[in-house]
């Protein structure tokens, strides 16, 4: 990932492993005309050594195992979540679905958000975009909803095509999209004081984003490769790897991710989204 000091933080986070790819969007967001998803993992799976896949970036294959810092995303759609039980079973982080647009909230929002601080699970807020409303207004929405917690990781821009909503189907171009985002984002990095990361699909990232925002740490859907294998050279800090994991203390599947670098990346990042 582009991760504080690009390509050679990525690399050091990557590691030396060679066991193979077990196979793994945000809760509510996971996009269509995405990937097969080929295998759940869990936190505590060994993977089956015979699926693996090289990143061509390194050469070298890498598991979620292979990483650490493990983390979920979740929504209402989890439902309630045990979260002193989540932190227990080896979570370090949640990002939580707190908005949609310019005037949705998660309707489970502010009780994860609490329960999560609660019990002592590092966690942030992720936004889900609009394609019919202007970044500006998005990123009032989310500062109207999101506490201003110093402890909170980073924002997250969830960027997806949503082509099954029912009140907007746009496909603006590329460089409307872009404008916009850059407008959200820059307005929530001087609110919270921490740069937002970006997450993403692998159709909307080949047809919006490629190349573009490199100050910003990418975190990517990919449940059937590596990142490197679906997006190029695109660098990243987090990995979903699956939308079907299973956790104990949240009754059905749950997205699962890793972060992509070591402790002291992490910690970094979690002050300051660099």
């Amino acid at each position: 990932m582009r991760r504080n000091g690009g390509r050679a933080a990525r690399l050091r986070g990557l590691g030396v492993a060679v066991a193979a790819l077990a196979m793994t969007g945000l809760s509510a967001c996971s996009s269509v005309g995405d990937e097969v998803e080929i295998q759940p993992t869990r936190l505590t799976t060994t993977v089956d050594t015979g699926v693996g896949v090289s990143s061509p970036l390194s050469g070298i294959v890498t598991t979620p195992d292979d990483h650490g810092i493990k983390g979920i995303d979740v929504s209402k759609f989890q439902g309630q979540i045990d979260w002193a039980t989540v932190r227990a079973s080896g979570v370090s982080f949640a990002y939580i679905k707190a908005t949609e647009g310019g005037d949705r909230v998660d309707d489970r929002f502010a009780a994860n958000w609490a329960a999560a601080k609660a019990a002592g699970v590092r966690h942030g807020a992720y936004h889900f975009y609009y394609f019919c409303r202007t970044g500006a207004e998005q990123a009032a929405w989310f500062i109207r909803n999101v506490p201003a917690d110093p402890d909170a990781l980073p924002p997250v821009l969830d960027m997806e095509w949503n082509p099954q909503s029912p009140t907007c189907k746009r496909r603006p171009p590329v460089a409307e999209i872009q404008r916009e985002m850059a407008s959200f984002l820059r307005i929530v990095e001087k609110h919270y004081g921490k740069r937002p990361m970006i997450y993403t699909s692998v159709d909307f990232h080949r047809d919006a984003l490629t190349g573009s925002f490199p100050q910003h740490q990418f975190w990517l859907r990919s449940v059937a490769g590596h990142p490197s294998v679906k997006y190029g050279s695109r660098s990243f800090a987090m990995w979903q790897h699956t939308s079907t994991g299973r956790v104990p203390g949240i009754t059905g599947n749950v997205d699962q991710n890793v972060f992509v670098g070591a402790p002291a990346d992490w910690q970094r990042f979690a002050s300051t989204g660099y």
